[in-house]
């Protein structure tokens, strides 16, 4: 899937203010004032949060602390968090705002979202049902008596949303964008990433002494017997998964990872488990599909076939328990967030219900609250607005492109159209999403998530043999995040993400140019990393460079690999600069991006000064800001391993590539993060 986010997944991202903070500034009096004053920036005097800089640390030495030490040093984790900075106080303002929408929908016996929602808040049912909800599923689980029962059984446990041995979905033929293919990847981990089963190192034993506590736990919970050697034969197995899957590094190369063959083709390869039984369980019979990483795909048909079906049973039973963990009594619940909530993340707390009440609607029925989201919360001001940036910022990518000095005119014409082609997606979608089918029952929690999941699926399998649904959007207008789609040339902003600090219409320009004007060019940007650049105008995986541009891109990028790999949150823990270098590239050519834009913006005029600050100062002040992030241990290691972006302090400290950077602060010789002009990164 060729989508790359900016930040992650939103429960792991994170803002200043608290959310009442936030919401106070944007609620209109009761009755308009005498007199109209200029409206303020929700920060500061000029849309950043002065008092949250430790002047102290200089900015030669570390420009992430120097823009946010104060407000790092003053500004605690939540108990429900396990980190916290702006993506996450936002988070928390979306779902406050969603809880109010839902909360009234309640009152409509025929809103679905109120259904659902009360579905959800109604603890007191769930916990009388017990595990009896989910019993006819487990039971067809443990009924499972050979390999061609399982396979029907997993194929089921896919459409259900249960991990299964092989992940697979429909989407874009990354070499003939206007089809659907099903695109098949690597799976069966119950933990984050095969380092977790294969690092050496003690804290990594210690999660998996912990994992195999867990699965006996929830074996027992589930009133199943012999639960510790089952979780100790379970554990060895997903060791062995482990030992065939692909790296992340290998894992996110397009073109490795594109491998097209015929469902014959995949059979002969991996013999050891019967796929087309698998894929016609759910009414497929694809004449090819694309396999991610088909030496893992081999390695895990063989395992498979060599495995005792009630290790593979116990494999598909506790995915089961903690795909649906949350819909099931506190005991499961409790007991499933104690290990991948505490264990893994360092969360002390989960959440209140009804913040996980408004996730479970974003998931099951995020377009439908979106609707009213927007209607309520994001004025036609403000996606006019971002119009107009995102024009400013594409135009300024063209002008950047015209001076490359390591990229030959022949591709500097391809990536014009490459450019001219682009589609920003601004709010949300042009067409919403129809749920007439999925049907909620207000008293069926349970049962509302397994619909919803096999909606969900239904939807997206659906899609095979028709024209490509260009309307579609992969987030909802209610999340904190962007997104790239290579496949679409196109780059997404959700409406909730259109708010400070991201982007204040009363802040200065050159905040909102470093803020949301950075965020639109680090999405453009990623069209041009490492590997979005390996897809052309169309959308289709094709080298569109001549071998010397290859060959200069990649010195450049190798340059930036380097400096990410020295950095060490931890002794002995670095980021892995190959792993987050399609990130790194889009922070580097975003914030390039962003500046020249806020330059141009200015029509030739010198920046005022404001509070003693000068313009350029204030745009990567503003770029700071939004990286404001403090983590627990559990979690920043976590991240190393399975986040392709770089801690927030790293990625703010890019500024040091940027000579306009220099001559803004004008940092002290000598300093930590500073870099010569020679070994300054310049890419896009």
């Amino acid at each position: 899937m060729n989508k790359f986010l900016l930040g992650g997944a939103v429960s792991a991202l994170a803002l200043a203010a608290t959310v009442a903070h936030a919401d106070q500034a944007r609620t209109p009096p009761a009755s308009p004032p005498a007199t109209t004053a200029t409206p303020k920036p929700t920060y500061g005097s000029f849309g950043f949060d002065t008092k949250g800089m430790d002047k102290s640390v200089k900015p030669g030495d570390d420009f992430y602390d120097h823009a946010n030490g104060t407000w790092a040093k003053n500004t605690p984790i939540p108990a429900d968090k396990s980190n916290y900075g702006a993506f996450n106080a936002l988070d928390d303002l979306s779902r406050a705002r969603t809880r109010g929408i839902l909360e009234a929908a309640q009152s409509d016996p025929n809103s679905k979202i109120g259904n659902a929602y009360a579905s959800y808040m109604d603890a007191a049912t769930v916990e009388a049902k017990g595990l009896t909800p989910i019993l006819p599923w487990l039971a067809e689980v443990k009924g499972v008596t050979d390999l061609p029962g399982y396979t029907r059984v997993a194929a089921k446990a896919a459409r259900a949303g249960v991990r299964g041995p092989f992940r697979f979905y429909v989407g874009q033929d990354d070499k003939e964008p206007e089809t659907y293919i099903l695109s098949m990847m690597q799976g069966g981990l119950g933990l984050p990433d095969r380092d977790y089963y294969l690092d050496q190192g003690e804290k990594m034993a210690a999660i998996r002494t912990a994992y195999v506590a867990h699965l006996e736990k929830m074996l027992t919970l589930a009133g199943e017997s012999d639960a510790r050697a089952r979780a100790a034969a379970l554990m060895a197995f997903e060791t062995e998964i482990a030992k065939v899957h692909w790296t992340q590094i290998d894992s996110r190369d397009a073109d490795k990872t594109y491998n097209r063959m015929t469902l014959a083709e995949l059979q002969k390869a991996a013999p050891g488990f019967d796929f087309a039984a698998f894929y016609a369980a759910n009414g497929l019979t694809p004449a090819s599909l694309l396999v991610a990483q088909p030496s893992a795909v081999t390695g895990e048909a063989a395992l498979i076939a060599r495995t005792p079906v009630a290790v593979l049973k116990d494999a598909l039973l506790l995915s089961s328990l903690h795909a649906y963990a949350d819909y099931l009594p506190d005991s499961i619940a409790n007991a499933d967030f104690a290990f991948y909530g505490t264990t893994l993340s360092g969360t002390p707390e989960r959440e209140e219900r009804w913040k996980r009440g408004a996730t479970f609607l974003k998931e099951s029925l995020g377009e439908e609250v979106g609707k009213v989201y927007v209607a309520k919360y994001f004025p036609p001001e403000t996606k006019a607005a971002m119009d107009g940036l995102v024009k400013n910022v594409l135009a300024a990518m063209g002008r950047r492109i015209d001076g490359l000095p390591w990229m030959s005119d022949t591709a500097k014409a391809r990536a014009h159209k490459k450019l001219a082609a682009f589609t920003p997606k601004i709010g949300y979608p042009d067409k919403w999403r129809d749920y007439a089918g999925l049907e909620i029952r207000r008293d069926d929690l349970l049962g509302n998530a397994m619909r919803s999941n096999a909606f969900e699926f239904d939807y997206n399998i659906g899609k095979l043999g028709k024209p490509i649904y260009r309307w579609e959007w992969g987030m909802t207008p209610m999340e904190i995040n962007a997104y790239a789609n290579f496949g679409m040339v196109e780059i997404v902003f959700p409406a909730a993400i259109l708010q400070p600090p991201f982007f204040d219409p009363h802040a200065d320009p050159a905040v909102n140019y470093g803020g949301i004007g950075a965020v639109i060019g680090h999405e453009l940007s990623h069209h041009f990393d490492d590997q979005g650049a390996k897809y052309d105008e169309t959308g289709k995986l094709n080298q569109w460079w001549t071998d010397q541009d290859v060959a200069n891109f990649k010195g450049l990028t190798d340059r930036l690999v380097k400096q990410y790999d020295a950095y060490e949150p931890f002794p002995g823990a670095h980021v892995k600069g190959a792993f987050t270098l399609g990130e790194n590239i889009g922070d580097l050519g975003g914030l390039a991006v962003a500046l020249d834009a806020y330059h141009a913006s200015l029509g030739g005029k010198p920046a005022p000064v404001i509070d003693g600050t000068t313009g350029d100062q204030r745009f990567f002040l503003g770029w700071a800001q939004v990286w404001r992030r403090n983590y627990r241990e559990a979690n920043l290691r976590q991240r190393l391993v399975t986040d392709p972006h770089a801690p927030s302090q790293y990625r703010t400290d890019i500024v040091r590539n940027f000579d306009a950077w220099y001559d803004a602060f004008k940092p002290t010789p000598g300093g930590k993060i500073m870099l010569s002009p020679k070994d300054r990164v310049k890419i896009w």
